[in-house]
Formats: C-alpha cells, sequence, structure tokens
C-alpha cells in the first residue's frame, strides 16, 4: 500500500502540471526567447542548462530528479501519473512554464518494452537478445539495430531508453546474460557501445546499465559483489569505459547489488571517483528500480535521479530530499548539480530541440533489420560432415520441440518486447512477472516449409520421446528445436529444462543426421554433442527469428555469428560450480573471466570464445606486429578460399606477463568476402589491453618487454603469431584514447 506520505509526495511532484490540459503538458517545443536563453540552439548544452537551473524554483528542480513508475501497480495501489505512458517503464514530470519537457522512459536493449502488469501491451518490433548481438562481433550492425528500437521508441513517444547492458557474463547461470554482451570487454563495450549510439542518433536519451558488477539474480535486491579494484578496472569497468567511449550515453543506470560493500546507487567509489573524476562522465545517474536505500548518502555519492516509485521503500528523493537540502545534510551546490547534470544531458542529447511525437512505425522496414540481426548473430557450433546447408530437395524433414510450429523463444522480465500479432504460445508458465514467457510468432516450421516447398516436413512437439525418435528415423533431416527460456529476477541453470536433453538424445539414436537448433539466454551444456550432425545457436532471435534461422539452415544466408561467451564442457569448469548463492560472492577470479579462465586453469571448453563455422572458408597469413604509440598496430590479410560469399570474424589476441590469464582480445573485425576474395585488416590495440591497473596510485601501467600477438578464430584456434617489444609506459585513469 502507498502511504499516505507517499501520495502526498507524489501530488507535490506534479505541481508543475499545465492546468489548461489536467497535467498532460506533452512535447514542449523549443523556442528561442529573450528571457529564456536555454531555449537558443545555438549556445552550447552548457551554457543553456545554467540559464535554466538559475531560473528554477527549488520545488521545480526537486521534480526532475524524482521518477514515477509508468504503469499502474495494484498490489500497492499504485496509480501511474496521467501524463505517463501507460504501461511503460518510467515518467518525470517536466516543467512546463520554463520549457522543460517530461521524461519519458521506456525499457529495454531490445525494443519498446510493456510492462507485464499492463492492461494493454505495444506491440513492436524486437531485436536479438543482447547476446546474439553481440555474437555478430559487427559494430556497424549493433549501431544500425540500436537507431531501429531508438527510433521505434521515439515514435511511441519516448524519449529515454533504458538500454545499454554492459555487464560481463562472469556467472553462467545469470538470468540476464541474455540481455548483455558476453565475457569480454573490448568485444561486449564495442557492441554496446554503438548500440548506444545508435539509439541516441534519434535525438534521445539512452542509458548504459547495470553499474556496475551486476551478475547474478539471486539476491539482486542485497547481494554483494566482491572483487579487487585492480581486477574490475581491467574486466568489468573496462567494459563499461569502452562503451562510454563509443556512445557517451546521457545516464548510468546504477544496479541494485552491492560492490565491495556499498550500494551501486549510493557507491561513491563507482560514481564519483570512477565516473566522475576517472572518466569525466557529464551525464546523469539514474536508479534502477527499486535500487535506492537512502536520502543523503545516495544524493552525495553521485545519484541524480531516483526512478520508479513506487519500488523503493521510501520516495528518498521527495520530501527526504527537500528536508535534507533544508538541514544541510545534502548540499544545496549539490542539488543544482543533480539537476544540471539532468538538464544538460536533456538539451545535448535533442529532447528540448526535437520534441518527440507519436508517429507511424514502418513495421516492414524494421522487420527486415531484425531479421538480418539474427541471421548474423547465430552461431554454428557443429557441421559434421557438412550436413548444412540444407538441400531444398530434401524428401523428408522432420521438425521436433520448442514450438518450432509457432515461434520463437524471447527473454522475459522487464526488457519484454510484445511482437506485432501478440503472444505465439499463450499461458505458459509464469504467465505473471517476471513472465509472461512469450514466443514471437515467426514459425520456422512454416519457414522451412517454404524454404522446400517440394519436401514432406512433418512436426511433433516432442514431449513423447518415443513418436519423436520415430518421425525421426522415418525422415532423412531432424531438426530439433531446444528451448531454455531465461528473465529478469531468477537465475537460470546451465542443463535444459524439461528433459529435452533426453529427448535429443533419442532422436540422435535414431538418426544420424540430426542437428540441434538452440534458443538460449546463454550458455548450456550438451551432453549430446558428439552424437549430433550439427548445431546452431540461434539465442533468443527477435520478431523474424523463425525466418532468419531458416534461411541459415537453407544456406540462404551464410552463418557468420561468433561465441561472445564460452560454452563449457561440464559445471566442474566453472569458477564457481554450485548455483548462484545469496550474499557476498567473491569473484577469486578477479580479471580471468570467461575464456581468460579457461586459459589460466588449463581447462578445455566445450566451446571456445570465438568460435563459429561458416559454409565457406577463410585463411590468414602475412601478419605483422609494430608499435604504435603505447599501443600496438595489426596487420594482416584474409582470403576467402571457399566456393560462397561469407563473413568471418579476425580475432587479435595479445600476450604479456604478469596479467589475470595468458592472453587477451587486443582487437577485431568483421570481414565479408566474395569467394577467392582477399583483403588486407589493419587492426589497432588499445594500450589499456597491455596494461595493468596501478592499485596503489591509479591509472595504468605497461611493462617493458616482448609481448606475442596472436591472430585467431577464436580463443583457442591461433593461425599466425608475432613479436613485438614494447617500452615502459604509463597511461592516466582519464586517459582518453584517439579518435
Amino acid at each position: 500500500m502507498l502511504t499516505s506520505f507517499a501520495a502526498l509526495t507524489i501530488a507535490a511532484h506534479l505541481h508543475t502540471a499545465d492546468p489548461q490540459t489536467g497535467g498532460q503538458a506533452g512535447p514542449q517545443p523549443s523556442v528561442e526567447r529573450a528571457d529564456q536563453p536555454w531555449m537558443n540552439a545555438s549556445s552550447s548544452p552548457d551554457e543553456r542548462a545554467s540559464a535554466l537551473v538559475a531560473e528554477m524554483t527549488q520545488e521545480e528542480k526537486l521534480t526532475l530528479v524524482f521518477g514515477y513508475f509508468g504503469t499502474d501497480f495494484p498490489p500497492d495501489d499504485y496509480e501511474a501519473p496521467e501524463e505517463a505512458r501507460q504501461g511503460s517503464a518510467g515518467y518525470v514530470p517536466g516543467i512546463p512554464r520554463l520549457g522543460v519537457p517530461p521524461q519519458w522512459q521506456t525499457d529495454a536493449g531490445v525494443g519498446v518494452a510493456t510492462q507485464g502488469g499492463a492492461a494493454k501491451k505495444r506491440e513492436r518490433t524486437a531485436l536479438p537478445s543482447g547476446i546474439a548481438t553481440a555474437a555478430t562481433w559487427n559494430p556497424n550492425l549493433a549501431y544500425k539495430a540500436g537507431a531501429m528500437i531508438g527510433s521505434e521508441a521515439r515514435s511511441s513517444g519516448f524519449n529515454v531508453m533504458l538500454a545499454g547492458g554492459v555487464n560481463l557474463l562472469r556467472e553462467a547461470e545469470n538470468g540476464r546474460n541474455f540481455e548483455y554482451g558476453g565475457e569480454d570487454p573490448l568485444l561486449a563495450g564495442t557492441i554496446v557501445g554503438a548500440q548506444i549510439a545508435g539509439i541516441q542518433s534519434n535525438r534521445i536519451i539512452s542509458t548504459i546499465k547495470h553499474f556496475a558488477v551486476n551478475d547474478q539474480e539471486t539476491d539482486r535486491s542485497g547481494g554483494n559483489s566482491v572483487a579487487d579494484d585492480a581486477a574490475l578496472r581491467v574486466s568489468d569497468l573496462l567494459a563499461f569505459e569502452f562503451a562510454f567511449e563509443q556512445a557517451d550515453p546521457g545516464a548510468v543506470m546504477c544496479a541494485y547489488n552491492q560492490v565491495n560493500g556499498t550500494f551501486s546507487c549510493e557507491n561513491e567509489y563507482l560514481l564519483t571517483k570512477v565516473l566522475r573524476e576517472d572518466w569525466d562522465y557529464r551525464g546523469y545517474v539514474l536508479s534502477d528500480w527499486g535500487a535506492v536505500h537512502s536520502t543523503v548518502a545516495a544524493a552525495n555519492a553521485g545519484l541524480e535521479q531516483e526512478s520508479g516509485f513506487p519500488f523503493d521503500d521510501e520516495p528518498y528523493f521527495g520530501e527526504p530530499l527537500k528536508r535534507a537540502v533544508s538541514e544541510g545534510t545534502v548540499p544545496q551546490a549539490r542539488l543544482d548539480e543533480m539537476v544540471t547534470r539532468i538538464v544538460r544531458t536533456m538539451i545535448d542529447k535533442g529532447l528540448f530541440d526535437d520534441p518527440v511525437e507519436i508517429e507511424e512505425i514502418d513495421f516492414d522496414a524494421h522487420a527486415a533489420i531484425t531479421q538480418a540481426g539474427a541471421a548474423e548473430g547465430a552461431v554454428l557450433l557443429k557441421n559434421e560432415g557438412g550436413i548444412l546447408p540444407l538441400s531444398p530437395d530434401a524428401a523428408s524433414i522432420a521438425v521436433i520441440g520448442g514450438h518450432a510450429d509457432k515461434g520463437v523463444l524471447s527473454g522475459g522480465g522487464s526488457s519484454q518486447v510484445y511482437p506485432v500479432g501478440g503472444n505465439a504460445v499463450p499461458g505458459l508458465e509464469p504467465t505473471s512477472w517476471p513472465g509472461p514467457v512469450v514466443y514471437y510468432p515467426s514459425s520456422p516450421l512454416e519457414e522451412i516449409r517454404r524454404r522446400a516447398p517440394d519436401a514432406e516436413v512433418r512436426f511433433v512437439s516432442g514431449e513423447d520421446v518415443e513418436a519423436a525418435a520415430a518421425l525421426a528415423a522415418e525422415s532423412d533431416i531432424v531438426l530439433v528445436f531446444a528451448t531454455q527460456w531465461a528473465t529478469e529476477s531468477e537465475d537460470t541453470t546451465l542443463e535444459l529444462p524439461n528433459d529435452q536433453d533426453a529427448l535429443i538424445a533419442a532422436v540422435a539414436e535414431a538418426n544420424d543426421r540430426a542437428v540441434v537448433v538452440l534458443e538460449t539466454g546463454g550458455p548450456v551444456l550438451m551432453p549430446w554433442a558428439g552424437d549430433v550432425a550439427g548445431i546452431l545457436e540461434a539465442w533468443f532471435p527477435g520478431t523474424e527469428g523463425g525466418a532468419a534461422i531458416a534461411d541459415l539452415l537453407f544456406g540462404v544466408v551464410n552463418p557468420s555469428g561468433h561465441l561472445p561467451a564460452t560454452f563449457p564442457a561440464s559445471r566442474e569448469q566453472l569458477p564457481r560450480t554450485q548455483h548462484p548463492q545469496p550474499g557476498d560472492v567473491i569473484y577469486d577470479e578477479g580479471a580471468a573471466v570467461g575464456y581468460k579462465w579457461y586459459d589460466a586453469n588449463g581447462l578445455e571448453p566445450l566451446f571456445p570464445f570465438g568460435h563459429g563455422l561458416s559454409y565457406t572458408a577463410f585463411a590468414y597469413d602475412g601478419l605483422e606486429a609494430a608499435a604504435a604509440g603505447q599501443g600496438v598496430s595489426v596487420r594482416f590479410t584474409v582470403t576467402n578460399r571457399g566456393e560462397r560469399a561469407g563473413k568471418d570474424v579476425a580475432q587479435v589476441y595479445v600476450a604479456g606477463s604478469g596479467w589475470e590469464a595468458p592472453k587477451r582480445l587486443g582487437a577485431y573485425e568483421k570481414v565479408e568476402l566474395e569467394a577467392g576474395d582477399s583483403t588486407q585488416v589493419e587492426l589497432s590495440v588499445d594500450p589499456r589491453l597491455l596494461a595493468t591497473w596501478n592499485a596503489d596510485g591509479g591509472g595504468w601501467i605497461t611493462t617493458a618487454g616482448e609481448y606475442r600477438i596472436l591472430l585467431g578464430t577464436s580463443s583457442v584456434d591461433i593461425v599466425g603469431t608475432a613479436t613485438v617489444e614494447l617500452s615502459a609506459s604509463t597511461l592516466p585513469a582519464s586517459y582518453d584514447p584517439p579518435q
């Protein structure tokens, strides 16, 4: 229940609503007036923000630091403000008399989400999951994907998108791995950063989240991530740093968890030392929904905006903040800084000068974008005997399991996008938070039939294992669709649910021409991997996933995805062999995340980081490396020696001494070549990837000596080696790489 104090807080914060419209101020146009210099688009964001804040009353300032959930929430007798976009994640009132627009906030990283409790769902385009986009290893594609969902956000009336998940995959069973960018800081930072930049190209704000070390859902509101600062600087924090440099996100969302004993949203080290002092961040910090635990500590540590009331225990940035400023425990200058950061970002990203309007969406054009992303992010893990691509002349094809007759699986929680056409498989548990389980109505079965019109294509659900095996035995080709739903607020497992391993084993025994298509949010164990002919990891492939999968199976599109995360051979290979636990999570592996852990401990995974097969063959030669400033320049040639066009990911790893692991990903590039063609690739290795963090004085230290440059097609498959001699060097924590 909302307390009477909380209800009064809502009323107080909405005092700026337009009385002529019942509070629906709507987008405020940018009008240049002599008495409103902050509306002058020719002035700098700093000048405009300073002039604007100087004109604000104290109540108006307090309005901008407090946000509301945008959806009615009956469990707390909460009704969202009338001005909110119903069904949305959040709303922050504007200030009509000063031309400050409201902030209409939508989740999330794959598209315009609708909160599960909303009576009416917005039907929008969904990208493949974040880990699928990372599997493309293609920042240009990630940018286009971000630009598409950002345009749908804008056309839906939203000017803030709660996207940009860049947390590293430390826990293989984290329920939100599907939202993030994998296990390597360079790959995750550059891919997610490119997507954020694409979103913000629409003149709206994108967040980056969840800051920081938010790596499991178990005990997510109180858990404590414990790791050495030097280790975080070269892993989790470096991923964020790369993304900041790529995109300049307007807002940072601080996380639920504690980091080294202090909640993220009141963690002065993260929000002030790292963000403001070391990275010179100019935007603002908003909280995750329910992640605030204090007023004075949070405000003084660097939190600018409390989000999603009523999810916090109290409206900490409502009356308590007003009182704290009056009493001096939060300085007036700090409140002014909070507001200045918010309005400066709103001006800088275009919210003042280019207000959002609800417009029609070209769903057909957007379908092509998400389908291309799904096809490029899917990873062909195994292709024994060249079973793929399938021939359209196959006489009989068995399609088994995974609701493949209806659609493709999506991830749950606050990022859930509801597709045009609705849920293809309604009624699956859970039907309420953190569900519902949603299948997008892009049926792999129907798409397979379109590509093999003369084949006999039959489907069984897989619930009857004997029936599935019988169908497999009498078919030329067997396609088994295996799924594992994942969601915010609960962790998953490495094992496929509902005895799907037994189903796959039975089908593989009945027919040695079986291909497994996985729809999962991250790595899974595959006890049957040696028994099937092909494995395609399709992840959660978005609203055109069925078509993308069929294109890959029949070779309409040549697979080019590569793993952004290691797939373990067994649970015993993980740094922590037990399921994520509440309380303190001690990251003893430090910066040795993912493939670095496997390298450091001599472990052979089932499928390594960077792995991905193609229907053509690529060769690499002519590797050269040289010192270039404080980094390294690398040059080599890639040749398509196969018989069809394709894309490959050239991966450059660097090996030094005194590191957390034998090697690190130093650079990468996706190349596209016609059959028989070659191209020369030139890459630069960022000097921070050659350095260690100075735990005593801060900054980066590169030790003089010989470094190996390794050219590979995965973290395991190295095809060329060069050496380079580097001089000792240092870089400050505020290092700004050349553009």
